[in-house]
């Protein structure tokens, strides 16, 4: 769910025992807000306890402890406590939270679901009395009052309500969508303060080292050429072949949510995102629309002279997988028709192959290993191997417009482009901007004194 949760109106529900039923209903409503993403963490971690950092612009926020304990977690929350964190983040103490955690989505949850939510994390979760580590952002987002005024300007506080004169199913896929799963949280572009442009909502975001890419029904640059069954499929599983294969995010999203939501669920989402407006972001054709077989890995070999260095990572280490044409094979998949290597910005490409590729689906692991910081120094590459190794594939099996730099891995490796509210607030501007204020003054300074020396003095 986010770095917190909140309850609907009523105060004191933990104190009386609530169905079987409605806990239930709450776990459901959890998974499908995928909480369990961030408040557990990935080594193992109890349920909900907390402590997995969370990557951001600003830097790490580490994930709060919301089990029912009354000594680290949320267990002396009332109900009207739990509601007023999830959706307007705000903790009992009153602090503010992060919208890493997506209260901006969680917001529009309704009073009953609230409810529901409220009864399974204080009566379906084990409490743990260990607390989760603090998070520390680097000054002035340290300051977390700073956040009032933000939520102000990008935060609401109204719970979703159905828009007349649409069916059923597609109200539903909407709450789910814009509430509850909090897609648009990651899919739709943030301005310079990081809030969210809803003016292209759904159209593609920045999530770091990974990019978001645009689900609107736009046929070129969005979704528009996938069927209800692909999409229906990629939701349920994260793999689609010819066409992509959820990583980093989008991965966590799918074992930990998403392939555990009702068939109804995921059929009402897939309705939903047919109908929102379309986003052209300018795609001359759709991103599983590039690439084919190629025989380049097999010629090369052999030759001695010009050899082309992305061929030599590529036939090391990824071709044995991916197979030498690029068709993959059962586990791993095709490197052409693939949403990743056809995409108009190589972001995607660079962070699975930096970060590897993990998500448990059905019970089946599917992994690709990490060559970047986490990989056995062995099998580690630097920055220029992993740009090498990117322009081969996309030269060959991609998209052959798309060309990746060492500087570019580089940034995508140090956790991608800063925002420029983080530019702005970065010790060197900082400092810039002081001395900048400093010579104002000393300017002003000797101009006022100049302003007032008498007439014709010297």
């Amino acid at each position: 769910m986010g770095l917190l949760l909140a309850g609907g109106p009523n105060a004191g529900a933990a104190d009386k025992p609530a169905s079987e039923d409605l806990v239930a209903q709450g776990k459901y409503l959890a998974t499908a807000a995928d909480c369990g993403a961030c408040h557990t963490s990935p080594d193992r971690g109890a349920p909900m306890a907390g402590g997995y950092a969370i990557q951001s612009p600003l830097g790490s926020i580490v994930a709060s402890n919301i089990t029912p304990s009354t000594v680290s977690g949320i267990g002396d929350y009332s109900e009207r406590d739990f509601a007023r964190a999830v959706r307007e983040g705000i903790d009992k103490q009153g602090r503010h939270l992060y919208p890493a955690m997506p209260y901006t989505s969680y917001s529009r949850i309704t009073d009953a679901d609230i409810h529901a939510l409220y009864a399974y994390f204080m009566q379906g979760v084990q409490p743990v009395d260990t607390p989760a580590p603090q998070t520390h952002l680097p000054f002035p987002f340290n300051i977390r009052a700073s956040m009032a005024l933000w939520n102000r300007l990008f935060a609401g506080d109204t719970p979703l309500t159905p828009t007349p004169g649409i069916a059923d199913n597609i109200n539903r896929g909407d709450y789910l969508v814009n509430a509850l799963a909090h897609c648009d949280t990651c899919h739709t572009p943030r301005n310079a303060l990081m809030g969210q442009d809803n003016g292209k909502a759904l159209s593609g975001g920045s999530l770091g080292s990974w990019y978001a890419p645009n689900i609107t029904p736009d046929r070129n640059s969005g979704i528009g050429d996938w069927s209800d069954a692909d999409l229906t499929q990629y939701l349920k599983t994260g793999h689609v072949s010819g066409k992509a294969q959820a990583a980093g995010p989008m991965a966590e999203a799918i074992e930990h949510s998403l392939q555990h939501l009702s068939d109804a669920d995921i059929q009402a989402m897939v309705a939903y995102l047919r109908r929102i407006p379309a986003v052209d972001t300018g795609a001359a054709k759709p991103r599983d629309g590039y690439g084919q077989p190629s025989d380049s890995e097999l010629t090369q070999r052999g030759q001695t002279d010009n050899i082309d260095a992305g061929w030599q990572v590529f036939s090391g280490s990824c071709a044995n997988c991916h197979q030498a044409d690029g068709q993959g094979n059962r586990l791993y998949p095709s490197l052409f028709h693939n949403s990743a290597t056809g995409a108009d910005r190589p972001d995607n490409l660079v962070a699975a192959i930096l970060y590897g590729v993990r998500r448990n689906v059905n019970g089946e692991e599917i992994a690709m290993p990490a060559f970047g910081p986490e990989a056995h120094f062995s099998e580690r590459l630097s920055d220029r191997q992993i740009a090498d190794v990117s322009n081969y594939v996309l030269k060959h099996y991609g998209n052959p417009k798309i060309s990746v730099s060492a500087d570019r891995v580089r940034v995508i490796r140090e956790g991608g482009d800063k925002p420029l509210l983080a530019r702005l607030t970065s010790p060197a501007a900082m400092i810039t901007a002081g001395i900048i204020l400093l010579l104002a003054v000393m300017l002003l300074v000797v101009l006022i004194t100049h302003k007032r020396r008498p007439h014709g003095a010297k």
